[in-house]
């Protein structure tokens, strides 16, 4: 992603008099309550409108994959670091934070500013989070141009130059090892397939560099980070024994991805052993306030669809603060953030996602997960409706539930601890709201 495509400071989805960004089109294309643990109770102003939904079962022995985390970018020449105070909200668990447990930064063609993104990246690590870098554009005296289509100065890595370029990479993740940063992974490059401001990369040339040079990395290879989840991109590393040993995570964008497109069978065949990663998204759109309700809900459905259809391990956002972001420019947690926090802040890095009953009601989406002792569950309910949710756990674990809530009012806010009686509770989802349930 470019500054200048997708960054105009009013926030309007346009800039220097420019059409609207790709990104702001292609994101169009994918489209207080009372627990109890013996019936449903709604809040006086629900109870006129309450729709029950069939029971959501919670199967802890249906293991899925293991979450490594959620998080967002930071790209410090474009829109400039995070704050100290910035990066704590941003990374840290408690009441009012995001608890983003994955950073993303780039890694600059000029090594010069290498240093440029490490502060906010020092600081992340310090609190844990895994750190993952990747690259726009390789140092200029590695590239070459040539015409692609109608684009006469498309740019492209030199194939004597493959080498070098293994170990640029290596060199910089060397760099923030010395200055603190163990990266988790390193990309080959950040959306060749749209690339008109930055490096393309066809297939063929991606699978030639990951067969012959990738091994050389020091760290995870995070391989092809197309910009649509193209499978064009992803099938030949997965079809190919040599390339696929040289890559550990297969990373994806998701911007205009339709939902039906998120299930990828070809990984769950080829895939073992590796991680499956969505590294770049923001959704709806980049034209709009993140503090819109009940829109904002969409990033929630958004997430649970990359968690239960996709079945990513990581759900990384673009600017973690932008006015179209989880946190706003002024520092506060927008309620699209409030969304991501509903994930972030309670389904922990090594956490596993387990069996649940997805969409127990029209517009009612559910995950679990289990990790820590307690089991998790996150529900979105984009109803006009409240709906009262039965939740039952398979083995029956558990004896008292916490709940937060997220509503046109209120941001992960606490609403107490129940108990759970033969194995079940049922709650109130008020209507267009988003809850976490932590099951001890």
């Amino acid at each position: 992603m470019t500054q200048r495509r997708n960054e105009p400071e009013s926030g309007s989805g346009s800039g220097s008099g420019r059409a609207p960004s790709r990104r702001a089109v292609l994101a169009t294309m994918g489209a207080l309550p009372v627990l109890t643990s013996t019936a449903s109770v709604a809040r006086a102003s629900d109870s006129a409108a309450v729709t029950v939904a069939a029971t959501a079962v919670i199967d802890p022995s249906a293991t899925r994959q293991t979450i490594r985390g959620f998080g967002g970018m930071t790209h410090t020449a474009w829109i400039g670091d995070l704050t100290a105070a910035q990066r704590d909200m941003a990374f840290g668990t408690g009441d009012g934070q995001l608890g983003f447990s994955l950073l993303r930064i780039p890694v600059p063609e000029d090594r010069a500013a290498w240093s440029r993104d490490l502060a906010t990246a020092k600081r992340a690590a310090d609190l844990g989070v895994a750190v993952i870098a990747s690259p726009w554009n390789p140092p200029a005296s590695m590239v070459e141009t040539f015409v692609r289509g109608s684009q006469t100065d498309a740019r492209r890595l030199r194939y004597d130059m493959y080498g070098a370029y293994a170990q640029h990479l290596n060199d910089f993740t060397t760099h923030l090892r010395n200055n603190g940063v163990n990266l988790y992974g390193i990309s080959v490059q950040n959306e060749p397939d749209y690339a008109h401001d930055w490096t393309w990369w066809t297939p063929a040339e991606m699978l030639r560099f990951l067969r012959e040079n990738a091994g050389s990395i020091g760290t995870r290879v995070i391989a092809p980070e197309s910009f649509q989840y193209l499978k064009n991109m992803s099938d030949p590393i997965l079809n190919d024994p040599v390339a696929l040993a040289n890559v550990d995570i297969i990373g994806a964008h998701l911007y205009g991805t339709s939902f039906a497109n998120f299930p990828y069978p070809l990984f769950k065949q080829k895939g073992a052993g590796k991680e499956l990663w969505m590294t770049e998204v923001y959704y709806p759109n980049s034209s709009d306030s993140a503090d819109l309700w009940p829109q904002a809900l969409d990033v929630g459905e958004h997430m649970h669809r990359a968690m239960v259809d996709a079945e990513f391990q990581a759900y990384i956002w673009w600017y973690i603060r932008r006015g179209y972001g989880p946190m706003r420019e002024d520092g506060r947690i927008s309620k699209r953030g409030a969304a991501m926090a509903h994930f972030a802040r309670f389904v922990r890095p090594g956490y596993v996602r387990i069996g649940a009953t997805a969409n127990p009601a029209t517009n009612v989406y559910v995950s679990a997960y289990r990790g820590g002792g307690s089991t998790v569950v996150v529900a979105v309910n984009k109803a006009a409706a409240a709906v009262s949710q039965q939740f039952t756990l398979a083995n029956g674990a558990g004896s008292s539930v916490a709940s937060w809530l997220t509503d046109a009012s209120r941001n992960v806010a606490s609403q107490g601890t129940t108990g759970v009686s033969n194995g079940s509770f049922t709650v109130t989802l008020p209507a267009r709201s988003a809850m976490t349930f932590v099951i001890r």
